[in-house]
């Protein structure tokens, strides 16, 4: 095997400087991802980030066939799929069904798309896995302007959207608008997700905006550090897997993907090793008390 091929790291200095756009898109995707994902995970949402994302897919797919830009396709397709989990997935039941109906139709139609798309392959490719040098001036300053409204519109539902997610039914009877909640925050969700696609590909977009939040409520229960906590794994992963990934001839994702998984391991079992430790208190604890 040629380990070149994962790692060569000659021009090093000059591939940052001609590649800083996906580092910066990656540190704006990192904060965006961290921060929904604590959100994604608190309201059981994994599943439809998978589904938004082959709509996202599909939308790229047909903009790029159809020549009116990857990144406007991908939102509509984002948007329309998180409207329809939102609106018709009220349950978590519905809300499965609904996704698993239409995550085959998204992967299908992208895929049709592609397959007409006359041209290189490797922007076929990069749909699904992420692109490393995909990311140009305005394509950077679309994501940051769509990753600020994001946060800006987390920062606004914050507070209410927590309560509606701790427990729906005692925020309907305190009046606040848990269905319209609901429906505003898949629509940040499509948007993050439509991020997402454009710097590590469809098919892996989970592990920017669920393995980051799982990692941070595995070793913290804090309102302020976990989402603190989401946002700084999820930008380790991206700015990590993208400075790893320069001058390799292989896509950004595995990069980005290991270092999420390798994060979330890592919080595992130091969760483990606490939980463990405080069994043992308790039990001596115990024995005592047992013993006065």
């Amino acid at each position: 095997m040629d380990w070149s091929q994962l790692f060569d790291f000659s021009d090093y200095g000059a591939l940052i400087v001609l590649l800083q756009n996906s580092i910066w898109a990656g540190a704006v995707l990192g904060i965006v991802g961290g921060l929904i994902g604590v959100f994604v995970m608190s309201r059981d949402l994994a599943f439809a980030v998978h589904g938004i994302s082959e709509l996202s897919f599909a939308g790229a797919a047909a903009g790029l066939l159809f020549g009116v830009g990857v990144v406007e396709g991908s939102i509509l397709g984002s948007l329309i799929a998180a409207a329809l989990i939102g609106l018709l997935g009220s349950r978590a039941r519905d809300r499965n069904s609904i996704t698993a109906v239409l995550m085959p139709f998204g992967l299908g139609l992208g895929i049709l798309c592609l397959a007409l798309y006359p041209g290189r392959a490797s922007n076929r490719f990069g749909l699904l896995t992420g692109q490393i040098v995909a990311v140009d001036d305005p394509r950077l300053g679309t994501l940051a302007v769509i990753g600020a409204i994001v946060v800006l519109g987390l920062l606004v539902v914050w507070r209410p959207l927590t309560f509606a997610s701790v427990d729906a039914e005692v925020a309907i009877a305190r009046g606040v608008p848990v269905r319209a909640l609901s429906l505003a925050f898949m629509l940040l969700l499509g948007l993050a997700v439509a991020v997402g696609v454009q710097v590590v590909g469809a098919l892996l977009v989970l592990s920017v905006l669920v393995t980051p939040a799982a990692a941070a409520l595995r070793i913290s229960s804090s309102p302020l550090w976990v989402p603190v906590l989401s946002s700084l794994f999820a930008t380790v992963s991206l700015v990590g897997g993208i400075l790893l990934a320069l001058g390799a001839s292989v896509p950004i994702s595995p990069y980005v993907t290991t270092i999420s998984f390798l994060i979330y391991v890592i919080c595992r079992v130091a969760s483990g090793r606490r939980a463990r430790r405080a069994r043992r208190r308790r039990t001596l604890v115990t024995r005592e008390v047992a013993t006065l």
